[in-house]
């Protein structure tokens, strides 16, 4: 595929079955003049031909298509020649699983067409369909099926943990947590860093991926298959336990009320700030967490366009917990883990495959 180049506009291919709709996404991206349409396609099938055909930067695609559907071009596109692939596409609930499909399958995003399937006022989106293109066109994107190095063995811990610890450690209500931030590149990324957390770990996990709301149940759930421990979406009231994964539900903030000593953690959704770039936000979570949980927590900032996270990292440090930011070597985007870096949010900066380890490593130094 070719490479994107500063002396020149990022090339796109969209797909769309709408005319409507291609006329419009055509529109918006060429108000950009970085941005460049250079093929228009109807269907799968000729998206797949204008990528043959153009060696687009970034391809964006609609899922419920004639003749090929999105998926399945997505997979003819990363198969052939891999690049990033943005899914813009409504959100009904049977979407929302094909939808997540594909990023399962390497695409690098997903844009909802807040409207439905055609809709007439997709210029109110305009702003973030721009910046999803020009952060897809400088995403990272492997061939499905490529894995990165296998994570090193974990280091021995400093202090034996012995069975009948562990036994009272899983399931009991957390004193510690690991909030974990992550957005543009996210599914793949969390595939490779929350299965390798033990089932013992002495810690509740919450996750905040950048997700519409329809999206993170299916997400939590595919999550859970590979993982080693119960992964659910949050629901308000939740009681927060040690070895137990939750992912923050879309369209809402996530925090937490402290109810110790007698009740634990519990979460909590909230509206507020209504301007909040992401919602839910991965600052408003890693602030509520230090709040609860003060020095006991262990914050993580992996791949994302932006800068959301970075202030949370840099609350939890200030407050004697542990950071670790996904080093650019792995990152889809080196975007929020940039900004974190700059700041003095990341005490630690490392490969995705390594992160699992040293979150395991700085609980068990720090029990």
């Amino acid at each position: 595929m070719s490479t994107t180049n500063s002396a020149r506009p990022v090339r796109v291919v969209l797909a769309d079955d709408s005319a409507l709709m291609r006329k419009k996404l055509r529109e918006i991206i060429e108000s950009d003049p970085a941005l460049q349409v250079v093929a228009c396609a109807r269907d799968g099938a000729a998206a797949v031909d204008a990528v043959r055909e153009h060696d687009p930067d970034v391809v964006t695609l609609d899922i419920n298509m004639p003749v090929m559907d999105g998926m399945t071009a997505l997979q003819a596109i990363m198969h052939e020649s891999p690049r990033p692939v943005l899914i813009i596409s409504s959100l009904t609930q049977e979407g929302a699983l094909a939808t997540y499909e594909c990023l399962e399958l390497g695409a690098v995003d997903v844009l909802p067409k807040l409207g439905g399937t055609i809709s007439a006022d997709i210029e109110r989106q305009s702003r973030d369909i721009i910046e999803k293109v020009k952060a897809a066109a400088r995403a990272r994107v492997r061939r499905p099926g490529a894995r990165r190095p296998a994570p090193a063995p974990a280091p021995a811990p400093e202090v034996a943990v012995l069975p009948t610890e562990r036994s009272a450690v899983k399931g009991a209500r957390a004193d510690r947590v690991v909030a974990i931030g992550v957005s543009t590149g996210g599914p793949k990324t969390l595939q490779e860093v929350v299965p390798q957390l033990p089932p013992d770990l002495p810690a509740a996990v919450v996750i905040v991926q950048h997700m519409p709301e329809t999206f993170t149940a299916s997400f939590a759930r595919s999550l859970g298959r590979t993982s080693q421990m119960p992964v659910k979406e949050a629901e308000a009231g939740d009681v927060l336990l040690n070895g137990h994964v939750y992912v923050a539900r879309g369209g809402k903030h996530l925090i937490f009320a402290d109810r110790r000593p007698t009740g634990g953690v519990m979460a909590r959704y909230v509206t507020q700030p209504a301007d909040a770039l992401h919602i839910p936000s991965v600052d408003v979570m890693m602030h509520s967490a230090v709040e609860a949980f003060g020095a006991r927590v262990v914050g993580v900032l992996l791949t994302g366009m932006g800068c959301d996270g970075a202030d949370g990292m840099v609350a939890i440090r200030r407050a004697g917990g542990e950071t670790i930011a996904e080093d650019e070597s792995t990152c889809v985007v080196y975007g929020m883990p940039a900004v974190a870096a700059a700041r003095g949010g990341a005490a630690h900066v490392l490969p995705c495959h390594e992160v699992a380890t040293k979150v395991v490593s700085l609980l068990r130094r720090n029990r």
